[in-house]
């Protein structure tokens, strides 16, 4: 996870900032490389203009040699760990030909060091043999392109990638004899002496010492990650700057750099990048993500959702803490949830109600859901499972399911409120996409008032991803859902000690590329992740005649210990704010609960 943190901290350290970096490197690129391609240059990659058209002549020549090429030899070469980063992109399309087409008479080292690559970079190798045994023996053997060698810890390892491409030296070359292991001094780690670009240069120790080589050396060249990490970070921005300013030209190359850059990466950084690579195709494309409103595939995603983190969890459990303390000492308890899905919030509170003291109240659930498209009444399944549960427990239970495109078509009315119950009023993730429409929310909050409830729990994602500038948004974003994806990568197990399954992850992270893609691509009525911090929520909710009802110790407390239980919980963070609590990951707030009531 050392990686990932580093990748992680590219995020969250130079998002706000890369717009000034990006000119920055336009600059000096400007000033140190004159004639080199700003569209490259922004990357990292250093090409000419005036060296356009041969790099188009040699992509067409590999082309052309990938195509005659026989499908073992790509095999093979699949199969091998020599590559190297194309910053050079010429050299590198010139060294892919010759791999798969290899030239004759290149057996000479002295032809080697004539070669163009190593005229534009420092090479370093490692040794075939002292690479495989390096997690056994925890050193390698380095062979610079003096042919000197020397040996280091294997640690920088988590920092440095192997990037697969040509070799450097040919396979003839002869190794000097090996010398025995006892006379072999400790392995020391060696820092860097300089840095350039694509090579990196290895200050050598007083006394040179070989490993005991057994094949001919296959070498690689070591690249920084972090720099690609910074790479990566600076095209997300830049692609994003070029959609807001409409030069779409700029946005599609740097788009398509963008899916390389992410593959030298790791872990929640890669998948996070790809997400969002997708969404802005989508965007400079005009392929936007058509809804088909599948409430069936979309609640499934989110049960999966729910079963690797702890923010849907917490969600339920502060919310149906609050209404619990609200219903103390209630005979007869109306419930009004805008966000009924598969009903997984309630049989926790059943079983509340059922253990209180004095005997439980008289439970009536009202569920409100999108229309179903697979002609299945999927509301009145899971009622019917809850009246089971009701019933097995001995609670009284009266359910009705409502069906609406939208929470702005409902009334007061419609929920035949009944004289002498207590009615509380329940939204999970759900009252931003009334934002997508003009007064939707306002409408949704007079509905509630009018319904008088005791409480009014919501769950919102704690972001701000409504703004009016789309630059700031993808930022904001940019970065909310980069923590999500790292807590999603250390998420370890449940509150019952069980693995989180491979399925349950992939699945939580396609929950979350919806709506990062929804976020990104779209606009207007189809933009419907309108995430607002608490803040905002805290001015619309005051507007309405709402003010806020404290959470209580008893809900933090008990917050903290269910997080305390679920693996990997140290990274969570439960706090309290102005009466609201907030889930977050390390420092990040992410999700917040809030209770209100009428003023």
């Amino acid at each position: 996870m050392k990686r990932d943190n580093q990748n992680q901290e590219n995020f969250s350290a130079n998002g706000s900032s890369s717009c000034s970096n990006k000119g920055k490197m336009w600059c000096e690129a400007g000033e140190q490389d004159a004639g080199v391609d700003e569209l490259f240059a922004v990357l990292g990659y250093k090409l000419k203009s005036s060296d356009m058209a041969e790099v188009a002549q040699k992509l067409e020549q590999l082309e052309e040699v990938m195509g005659s090429v026989q499908q073992d030899g790509l095999s093979q070469i699949a199969s091998e760990t020599v590559h190297y980063n194309p910053s050079d992109l010429s050299s590198w399309l010139e060294s892919m030909i010759s791999e798969l087409n290899p030239l004759p008479n290149f057996d000479s080292f002295n032809s080697i060091v004539q070669d163009r690559f190593l005229e534009s970079s420092t090479v370093t190798s490692i040794d075939s043999h002292s690479h495989n045994s390096l997690n056994s023996h925890g050193r390698a053997q380095i062979s610079v392109s003096t042919q000197q060698q020397m040996v280091v810890d294997s640690d920088f390892g988590s920092d440095l990638i192997s990037i697969p491409g040509k070799a450097v030296y040919p396979t003839s070359q002869q190794h000097p004899p090996p010398q025995s292991a006892q006379h072999q001094p400790q392995a020391k780690k060696m820092k860097p002496s300089s840095y350039s670009g694509m090579g990196v240069s290895w200050g050598l120790p007083n006394e040179s010492v070989s490993a005991q080589p057994i094949e001919p050396a296959r070498p690689v060249l070591l690249v920084d990650s972090q720099e690609n990490g910074i790479r990566l970070v600076h095209a997300l921005m830049a692609c994003a700057e070029a959609v807001q300013q409409e030069n779409l030209k700029l946005a599609e190359a740097l788009v398509k750099q963008i899916g390389f850059l992410a593959i030298s990466q790791a872990g929640a950084m890669r998948k996070v990048a790809t997400y969002f690579a997708e969404a802005l195709a989508r965007r400079i494309y005009k392929l936007y993500p058509i809804n088909p409103q599948d409430t069936a595939f979309t609640d499934l995603l989110q049960m999966h959702f729910y079963e690797t983190c702890p923010y849907l969890k917490f969600a339920h459990f502060t919310a149906n803490q609050a209404i619990l303390e609200a219903f103390a000492g209630k005979s007869r308890v109306h419930i009004i949830d805008f966000s009924m899905k598969q009903g997984m919030q309630w049989p926790a509170l059943l079983q509340a109600l059922a253990l209180r003291p004095g005997g439980p109240p008289s439970f009536r659930l009202t569920g409100i859901g999108p229309p179903s498209h697979d002609n299945i009444d999927h509301l009145q399944e899971v009622g019917c499972r809850l009246a089971q549960l009701a019933e097995t427990i001995n609670v009284e239970f009266d359910y009705r399911g409502f069906v609406a495109n939208s929470l702005a078509d409902l009334n007061a009315s419609m929920f035949d409120i009944r004289e002498g119950e207590t009615v509380a009023v329940n939204s999970i993730f759900e009252l931003h996409q009334l934002l997508a429409r003009p007064g939707s929310i306002e409408k949704v909050l007079q509905v509630v008032s009018e319904m008088k409830p005791e409480i009014l729990t919501v769950v919102e994602q704690e972001a701000n991803h409504n703004g009016p500038v789309f630059l700031d948004r993808f930022t904001e974003s940019l970065h909310y859902y980069s923590t999500l994806f790292d807590s999603l990568e250390s998420s370890g197990g449940d509150v019952c000690g069980g693995a989180v399954s491979d399925q349950d992850k992939v699945m939580s992270e396609v929950y979350l590329g919806r709506q990062i893609c929804n976020v990104v691509a779209c606009e207007g009525p189809d933009r419907v992740e309108r995430h607002e911090t608490l803040v905002q929520w805290r001015t619309r909710f005051n507007s309405a005649g709402f003010v806020p009802v404290h959470l209580g110790s008893n809900a933090y407390k008990q917050a903290s210990m269910l997080l305390a239980l679920f693996a990997g919980g140290d990274g969570y963070r439960v706090e309290e704010k102005d009466g609201c609590l907030t889930l977050g990951w390390h420092t990040r707030p992410l999700i917040a609960t809030s209770a209100w009531k009428l003023s």
